[in-house]
């Protein structure tokens, strides 16, 4: 095997990587057949060609992996669910681990807690659950990886109610940058443990996560649809800042797509489709969504009312709009979104041409903000709502010249500096700066020296050592 010592490039010799790794990790490199398939990442827009992709079956082979190429010094990427807009898990000339056969789950009902491997996605780990009336909430999207969801943070339909992902975390098993097995938890290598929580991909690669489950059975959930006007895209994100914890808003302010449950007459038109979950007690349901509705009314009255008691998992189903596309988008944090805000908002989405152009903001509040700032390394829990601007192109030269117009909504829409890593488009020192502000960047760096001072994870929102 040759693998440059250039902590920068690699260079990968497909018989040396297969003769070390075994059979129970296949290797797949640019002349096999199967190479396009193995490094793609969903939804396919994004044009990442590693030396090889790594497909270990276990923890061990795992390590295997990652030790040969931190001897090489080559940089290591890691493909949980595959799931990036920004193409995030591959990267060119890198090892990728495609951890897609690390997708077990053990569930201990009892004692409500469970053990996932790192590359099950969402949709399957909450339908394991489910049957059993239990959750850990996620995001909104059940085809995401539950490694990059949580390593970032971990935003979704339960976050007011429950926590961030990052907060029903208890353990994990990670494979550290020299090809050792940790185990980290509240008592065992707790700076490690704080580090994974909210810093990306920047200390390891987690095998397997350890969860708390709570008592998330039939839930109240679905879209509700209605014509976007400054007041109701204000009115919604003022609604769910004011609901009681048990409702969760995520509020995507979209060109409408083609879809059916979209009346034909509102095809390409600017709506406001709250992706809402309410997780309290059944019989508050219809008290706690009447602002929802409310709104919904004014603007005009609901184009589609999709609440409905469902269990939990069902509102994962399904996964985003078939690509291959490209995106650039800027994220942000804000107190929340005014009726001026609004307006703006308005006028740029429907003057934009880009073939599809959206803002998301996502009510945050509740249990998130119950969660102190420095207790993980996600460190914005004061933040009311964390949203994400972003144009969607057919290729990378269209999506780059969609840039400034996504910059400057996303500054009049902003309430601060901030940025949340999972809807991060690059891993640029300012992006890791605004995540990861003041002293949790210094304490990132630190964690980062320790177990990956050659920063051989670096395909992330990166943190560099100190």
């Amino acid at each position: 095997m040759s693998l440059s010592s250039n902590p920068h490039t690699s260079s990968v010799s497909p018989a040396g990587l297969r003769a070390a790794l075994g059979e129970s990790s296949p290797v797949v490199t640019p002349q096999d057949e199967g190479y396009a398939a193995a490094r793609a990442i969903e939804p396919g827009g994004v044009d990442h060609r590693p030396a090889a992709v790594v497909r270990p079956a276990d923890t061990q082979g795992v390590a295997r992996a990652v030790h040969l190429a931190h001897d090489a010094g080559a940089e290591v990427s890691v493909r949980a669910g595959g799931h990036s807009v920004f193409g995030l898990g591959a990267a060119d000339g890198a090892v990728t681990l495609d951890l897609r056969g690390l997708d077990g789950i053990e569930l201990d009902v009892d004692g409500r807690t469970a053990w996932a491997g790192g590359g099950i996605t969402a949709g399957a780990y909450s339908r394991a659950a489910g049957e059993h009336g239990l959750a850990t909430p996620f995001g909104d999207t059940g085809t995401v990886g539950v490694g990059g969801i949580t390593l970032g943070g971990g935003v979704g339909l339960l976050s007011r109610s429950l926590g961030m992902t990052i907060d029903s975390l208890l353990g994990a098993e990670v494979v550290t940058a020299d090809g050792q097995v940790v185990l980290t938890d509240a008592d065992r290598e707790p700076d490690l443990f704080w580090a994974l929580r909210g810093g990306g991909g920047n200390f390891g690669v987690v095998t397997r996560f350890r969860f708390a489950l709570h008592e998330v059975s039939q839930v109240v959930g679905g879209v509700l649809l209605m014509p976007a006007t400054a007041a109701s895209i204000a009115g919604v994100v003022a609604a769910a800042d004011a609901a009681p914890a048990g409702l969760t808003v995520i509020a995507m302010v979209m060109t409408a797509p083609p879809m059916p449950m979209v009346p034909a007459e509102w095809h390409g038109r600017v709506v406001v489709m709250a992706n809402t979950c309410w997780s309290g007690p059944l019989d508050e349901a219809d008290t706690a969504l009447a602002p929802l509705r409310d709104v919904a009314a004014r603007a005009g009255g609901a184009l589609l009312d999709g609440l409905r008691t469902a269990p939990y998992s069902t509102l994962l189903e399904g996964g985003p709009p078939g690509g291959p596309v490209v995106a650039t988008g800027r994220t942000f944090f804000a107190d929340g979104v005014d009726e001026a805000a609004a307006a703006h908002l308005l006028e740029q989405l429907q003057s934009s041409d880009a073939m599809m152009r959206a803002a998301q903001l996502r009510v945050l509040g509740g249990a998130v903000a119950d969660v102190p700032s420095d207790a993980t390394a996600y460190a914005h829990r004061a933040a009311r709502v964390v949203g994400n601007v972003a144009a969607v192109a057919p290729d990378a030269a269209t999506a780059r010249g969609y840039r400034p117009w996504v910059d400057a909504l996303a500054d009049r829409l902003r309430g601060g500096d901030g940025a949340y890593v999972n809807f991060s488009l690059d891993g640029g020192l300012d992006t890791a700066r605004a995540a990861y502000p003041g002293a949790t960047w210094d304490r990132l760096r630190a964690v980062k020296r320790r177990w990956d001072p050659q920063n051989l994870f670096r395909g992330n929102v990166n943190v560099p050592p100190a």
